[in-house]
Order: structure tokens, then sequence, then C-alpha cells
């Protein structure tokens, strides 16, 4: 994955620092990280030791984004009379709520800020959050139960995707820890499809990041709706994608406005997902118009690298989580996705029915830079979910992207409890590698429906890899987010055949050892992804598993 400029991200980010970003609410953005008393060096202090792990795991370094914001720069801020709210250790700044237009100033003056955003709320760009829910929280009149087997009415999405096949394994989600970021969590606690995640302790606790709310359990029940399609526990009733995963339940979005605050709010969410050590992320949230037209994203932001929350999932992505996020609910058009859909390095997920025709509402690409959205397609038309209204209406049947989005989040959860190893690139081509429309993509279906059965073998084939020489030949390091170099342990010649992850040949060369230079050059000519390197030689032949993170 290509490693973001620090430069580039503070220009990027200062683009929408110069105004408010809710009422009373502004950004601060800083200019550095200057004489912060945390250090790369020591990264126990910020990040838990899960987290260390998963970083270990990946292969991936500390960095300047993991760096927490300056102390003395969030108490200078205070000290002049503004309430903290949510820090931006990614983003290198932080939301306040201020009253008085002096403070503004006052922290404006300061050295180190480099500009303060606000803006006011009103209930027109509601409409926006309105169309992308209509659907979503309209649920049929009678619930389709499905049959009543071991999964209940969400058969049909958990076998649609094949995870069934990695649940009968043993891969059903247990040691793998799942965020969800979303608008509320109403009803969750009295919902019975929970009350194993509860008894097992696999509810490890909840965030808030909302001003003025003050737990998560409120606002809505669509958050509680998400997290049935993967957490729910209730066998012949629902039965989740991931139903022995533990989760964190994260409140970001704000349901009374619409307002860019609201994607600071998830970049806030989504650190505190990685300093817990969470593995993946499950957002069903997207924004394309504020309360204040200003701050509106035009099609030239769905790059996947201006808007703030796709820039936070750019890093989340680079820190080892897999993020999974709506496409949106706006059909068909010239790019109707969301933000953050148009980031590079996530998954965005469309909407199918149960017979894996694309949903009329599901969202579409491409983005600004040509890439294809969304990238693959779960049930989200007449997905079964729980309702959050208690035992006297517990299931309906929804409709949405918000919906496939968590049905996929949790398979892809039971698919990194099967290789911890795995790098989130491998992860997301081997998804986009075994959809039903692999060969043909679009910008309706993406890739189309992925088979989780056919991906677990794609990603188990050559297992481990890693740094580890081969028989032949050894590429190191590997993991690789620059240089790549090759050496020849066979004491003859070698024909080398690269392959991308479709399996089409790129390059063939004969290598003697001696001629490494050549070789090493194409490779490190390569665009960030996963490839094969096939070599043969007097004593056999083997293939191995190169992945680039540029």
């Amino acid at each position: 994955m290509r490693k973001l400029s620090f430069l580039l991200l503070f220009l990027a980010v200062t683009m929408f620092a110069q105004a408010q970003v809710a009422t009373n609410i502004y950004w601060v953005q800083f200019t550095d990280k200057n004489n912060s008393p945390y250090s790369i060096d020591n990264p126990e202090a910020y990040l838990s030791q899960r987290a260390l792990q998963r970083r270990a795991n990946l292969g991936i370094a500390i960095d300047e984004y993991d760096i927490p914001v300056n102390p003395q720069y969030l108490q200078a801020v205070a000290d002049c009379g503004a309430q903290l709210l949510n820090p931006s250790k990614w983003l290198n700044g932080v939301s306040v709520y201020v009253t008085d237009p002096a403070v503004i100033e006052a922290v404006n003056a300061l050295e180190f800020v480099q500009s303060v955003r606000n803006c006011p709320n009103d209930l027109k760009a509601q409409e926006q959050k309105e169309r992308w829910l209509a659907n979503e929280m309209k649920p049929s009149a009678e619930p389709n139960r499905g049959t009543r087997g071991f999964y209940g009415g969400a058969e049909a999405q958990a076998k649609q995707l094949n995870v069934d096949i990695l649940h009968e394994m043993g891969f059903d989600g247990t040691g793998v820890i799942i965020a969800v970021l979303d608008g509320g969590f109403e009803g969750t606690p009295d919902q019975n499809c929970f009350d194993n995640m509860r008894e097992e302790g696999r509810l490890l606790g909840t965030r808030e990041f909302v001003y003025g709310s003050t737990t998560v359990y409120s606002q809505s029940t669509h958050g509680t709706s998400c997290l049935s399609t993967m957490g729910a526990y209730d066998p012949n009733q629902m039965v989740g994608t991931a139903p022995k995963a533990s989760y964190y339940l994260i409140h970001t979005e704000d349901g009374n406005s619409e307002n860019i605050i609201e994607e600071y709010n998830w970049v806030s969410g989504a650190e505190c997902a990685d300093s817990l050590g969470v593995d993946v992320c499950s957002t069903s949230l997207g924004y394309i118009d504020f309360d204040m037209e200003q701050w509106n994203h035009p099609f030239e932001h769905y790059d996947g690298h201006t808007a703030p929350m796709s820039i936070g999932c750019e890093i989340a992505a680079s820190r080892g989580m897999i993020c999974m996020n709506a496409a949106g609910n706006e059909g068909d058009g010239t790019c109707t996705l969301g933000i953050p859909a148009d980031a590079e390095h996530i998954v965005t997920v469309g909407a199918v029915d149960a017979n894996g025709e694309r949903a009329y509402f599901s969202s579409v690409g491409p983005t600004y830079d040509g890439r294809i959205k969304p990238d693959v397609m779960a049930m989200g038309q007449d997905t079964y979910v729980a309702s959050g209204y208690g035992s006297y209406w517990p299931y309906y049947n929804g409709s949405g992207t918000s919906f496939a989005t968590p049905v996929l989040a949790g398979a892809v959860a039971c698919l990194r409890q099967a290789l911890p190893y795995a790098s989130v690139q491998e992860i997301c081509d081997a998804l986009r590698a075994c959809g039903n429309r692999a060969e043909n993509p679009d910008n309706y279906y993406g890739y189309g429906i992925p088979d989780f059965s056919q991906a677990l073998e794609v990603l188990s084939v050559n297992e481990p890899i890693g740094n580890t020489p081969t028989h032949i030949i050894s590429v190191y390091p590997n993991p690789s987010n620059g240089e790549v170099h090759v050496a020849l342990n066979d004491l003859h010649k070698a024909d080398l055949t690269v392959f991308d992850f479709m399996g089409r040949k790129l390059y063939s060369y004969s290598f003697n050892g001696l001629n490494h230079t050549t070789f090493e050059r194409y490779l490190n000519t390569l665009e960030s992804g996963v490839y094969f390197i096939n070599a043969v030689s007097e004593s056999g032949s083997e293939t191995l598993k190169l992945v680039l993170t540029k």
C-alpha cells in the first residue's frame, strides 16, 4: 500500500480546516508533533499489546501516524477556554466546543495551530441522511424467516458467501475483534440474539465520540441491526456471519444533523479501534452533502485521498485493520458513492438480493481517479436483521448497503481467524479475485459476490511465506514497502515467471544468481498488490507469494 506522505496528508486535511464543523464545534488543525513526550521507540505508551501484536504479525512498523497528538498542544488549547472533544493523531488535530469567539481567536493565535474550522447546524442535509436510511429502516410487513435451520432467517445471506463452509471448519470469528462504527445501538442491551455474546464476555466495550450523546445505546437502532448480521447467535432464529467474534461498539454518527465533524469523529473512533487491537472495522455510514454547502463533497473529492474520512480509512488500513464500508443507497448515476467508499485500500460493499441481483438503490462508481467501486457485493436487500425493539418485534427484513456491509465484514473476520498473517492487501485482493464477476468487473457489481471458501483456499496457498528462504530462491523483504531483493539458493539457474493475483502472466526471466539486478528492477516497478513468482530449476519447482505495500 502506498505510504501516505505526512506533508500531503497535512495539505489535504487543511483543505477542510478553515471554518466551523458544527454549531459551536470547531476543528483545530496542528502544524506538527514536535517535542512530544511520546516516541516511536516506546509504542507501549499509546498502543495496546494486541495492537502491537497485529503489527508484528503483519510486518507493520510504528511510524509518525501512531504518535498521539502532543498533550502540550492540547493543554494550551484548553487553557484558551476551549472544551476538548476528540483528538486525532492520524489527522493531527482536535475537535473542541467553543461559544465565545474570543476563545477561537486565542486558539488561532497559538504558534502550533495551522487553522480552526467551524460550520453551524440546520436540517437541510438531513434529507440526504434520510434517503440513506429510508430503505434500511423500513422493514417488510412480514419478515421472511427463511428456512428454520441453524442460521434461521439469516441463512440466505450467510450461504450466499459460502461463509457457512468456514464455520463448519471451525472459523466462526473466535479470537477476532470487530469494531462497529455507527449512529447508535439502541436496543442492543435488550436483544436476545446478543445474549451469548454478553454471557461469553465478547461484547468488549463501547466508545462515544458524538458531542452531547452520553451513551452509544441511544439515537438509533441502526447499529443494532448492523451488529446482528455479524454477531447474532440465536440458533434456528438468527445466527450472524461472525457469531463468535468479539465486538466494540463505537458511536461516531450524529443522527440529529449532517456535519463534516462526523468524518472527524469517525477517524477518532477508528484510531481508538486501532489502539485496542481491532482486526476488522465495519462502517455503514457515508457522507455526500452537509448542512453547510461549502463542505459538500464534489466529484473531485472522490479520489480516495482527499476527504478526512477517506484519509482516515487509508491510514487505518495501513495499520493492519481491514475496513469495510457501505457503498451507499443513492442508486444509479456517475459516482453516487458516499465518502469514504472511495478509499482505495478498503472494501466498499454494494447490495444484492438473495438471487444475486443488484439492488436498485445500491450506489455505483467509478471514483474520480477511475477505480472500480463498489469492490464486492453481499446481500443487502431483504436482509434478515435484529430490530432493536425488544422481544415483541425481534427480527425483520431490511434493505440497504448498510446491512450488506456487516454481513460481509463478519465473513472477513472468519477469514482473518483462519489466516492471521495475511496482509490487508492480500485479503482485499482475494475477495475481488474470488468474486463471481472477477473476470468482468464493473461499477455496478464491482467484482461480484465473493466465495469465501475459495478465498480461504487461495490465501492458504504457499503459507507461510514471510521472510523464510525458499528452496530455490529468496525474495526479501516480504511483505515489502520499498525495494525488493532476490537471491538464488539453488546452485544452478532458475527460470522465473511472475503472475498477478488473478493468475495473469506478467514477466519471465532466466536467473543465474549473478544477473539479479534486471529481475529486481522489474519487481520494483510493480504497483501495490499480491504477486506470485514461479521458480523452476533442475531441482524442481515452487511458487512463492510476494506482497507489495508501496
